[in-house]
């Protein structure tokens, strides 16, 4: 099974649905995201001036060290360019992988949508 993305705005955040297994360079199922990553579409929202970037994760059933990477590779593009990046709602596997990867201590984890968008600019004032 692929991963497949859906791409929704909240005022000025950008959300990505995520759902099925983030591994070792899943491409997206269909569409026009087909053939890309999960960096690749980060990059591509940052690219396109989206500064605020929430990957919601509770559709994702598995992540392996391949998706960990993406997911660190993710962050550090969106760092990279002045952009916040948070995720939400990682399933029980996910949540243990960014514990043992220390992705945790990097990457905003969040479990209330809302909570998660009011949290975006935040943690960039306070420092």
């Amino acid at each position: 099974m692929t991963l497949h993305c859906g791409v929704r705005q909240k005022g000025d955040v950008t959300i990505l649905d995520l759902s099925g297994l983030l591994s070792l360079g899943e491409p997206y199922a269909s569409g026009p995201e087909s053939g890309l990553v999960l960096r690749e579409k980060v990059r591509e929202l940052i690219e396109s001036g989206q500064r605020k970037i929430l990957l919601n994760l509770s559709g994702v059933r598995f992540v392996d060290s391949s998706g960990a990477g993406q997911l660190a590779g993710a962050y550090a593009s969106a760092r990279n360019h002045g952009a916040e990046l948070k995720l939400l709602k990682p399933a029980f596997q996910v949540r243990t992988l960014l514990k043992v990867t220390k992705l945790d201590t990097l990457l905003d984890v969040m479990d209330d949508e809302e909570d998660a968008i009011q949290a975006f600019g935040k943690s960039a004032a306070a420092g």
